[in-house]
């Protein structure tokens, strides 16, 4: 399903955004934006993994990596990120 967002933005990142859509192969600003938020969406999901990695090595001890890995995954398919 597709849902319509309006947004506003000022003259100067409108020229950016369809500057970016010409030379970046985009067919239109939505797909463009669309692809923006789905960077940043990997990108949180990424810091998040990192987070959890280093909450888990740091309350790892005497466990094996092997371990604190099946924990990890397990937390974080538990909680759907």
């Amino acid at each position: 399903m597709i849902t319509t967002m309006n947004i506003s933005l000022p003259e100067s990142l409108k020229a950016f955004v369809d500057k970016r859509v010409k030379s970046g192969g985009y067919s239109s600003n939505s797909e463009y934006l669309r692809d923006l938020v789905r960077k940043d969406e990997v990108a949180v999901a990424e810091e998040t993994l990192r987070e959890r990695l280093a909450l888990g090595l740091a309350s790892s001890r005497g466990r094996s990596w092997d371990e604190v890995e099946a924990e990890l995954r397990a937390r974080i398919a538990a909680s759907d990120v």
